[in-house]
């Protein structure tokens, strides 16, 4: 199988080149010495919508527009890209000045996130307990998606990973096709903004995910799979270990969940019926 080229959209940033940045370093066992090493960048975010800051979020410089939509669609603010008039990102250093349709009401209280962040969060800056309620549906049964697919997707998502390759401090999301291609990958410091920045690439693009499966390279957490569900994502995979919050979540929104893929072998701890096996 051979691995999908990039997009051209995905390319020709001159912000992408900005995930990395030298600093000096000594290294054991050559006191004394310094070297020089690359490490991931993380900076803030100022999100703003229609004139009202609504999050600060700590991410790697970079797609900065499709974290902004996909946070939005991923907190229940859009459902279209449509409704995205403008993301303005030049009139102000690490800030996202959103702004949306007349049609869209924006209810700021509806926002599950508070005014931070953080690039490890998970499920930190949450309001209440109340506000993590699902704002989707199930997803509807099907469709089906072949093992070797699955196998052979994290050696594809290894590869393709630019930024980690250089520092080993970033996560990744990819979007594959039932077949195995590689349709898009989004890095970032954070796994929820490397989804984001991923399901914002979608929306934007009017891509129907409900047909592709999802893998990330950290571990499964209930909230990045509230994210996969507002994408309509049937099947996510990570290279790591669920939640117990995850595994519960996967199994009420008829998701299927698959932890430890790391060929041969994965766990399914939910929707087996998706996974068909070729032996």
């Amino acid at each position: 199988m051979v691995l999908a080229k990039p997009s051209p959209e995905s390319e020709d940033s001159e912000v992408r080149d900005r995930g990395d940045k030298e600093v000096g370093v000594v290294r054991a066992g050559q006191p004394g010495v310094e070297d020089i090493d690359r490490v991931a960048l993380e900076e803030p975010l100022q999100l703003v919508v229609n004139g009202h800051a609504v999050a600060v979020l700590m991410r790697t410089p970079g797609d900065d527009e499709e974290l902004a939509v996909g946070f939005l669609w991923t907190e229940g603010i859009i459902s279209r890209g449509d409704q995205v008039l403008k993301v303005d990102l030049a009139t102000k250093e690490n800030h996202a000045l959103v702004f949306l349709d007349d049609g869209v009401e924006v209810d700021l209280n509806r926002l599950t996130r508070h005014l931070f962040s953080a690039s490890s969060c998970g499920l930190c800056g949450k309001a209440s307990i109340d506000a993590i309620t699902s704002l989707h549906e199930p997803v509807p049964d099907g469709p089906s998606f072949p093992e070797s697919s699955l196998l052979e997707a994290p050696s594809f998502l290894r590869s393709a990973q630019a930024t980690f390759e250089k520092t080993g401090g970033l996560h990744a999301s990819g979007i594959f096709s039932k077949e195995g291609s590689l349709l898009a990958l989004r890095e970032d410091v954070g796994r929820h903004n490397a989804l984001d920045k991923l399901l914002g690439w979608a929306l934007l693009k009017g891509q129907d995910l409900s047909e592709n499966f999802i893998l990330m390279s950290g571990r499964l957490s209930f909230e990045l799979m509230q994210k996969a569900l507002a994408g309509r994502l049937p099947l996510v995979a990570g290279i790591s270990a669920p939640s117990s919050l995850a595994v519960e979540f996967s199994r009420e929104s008829n998701q299927t969940l698959v932890g430890f893929l790391r060929a041969p072998h994965y766990n399914v701890y939910a929707g087996i019926d998706r996974v068909v096996s070729e032996c």
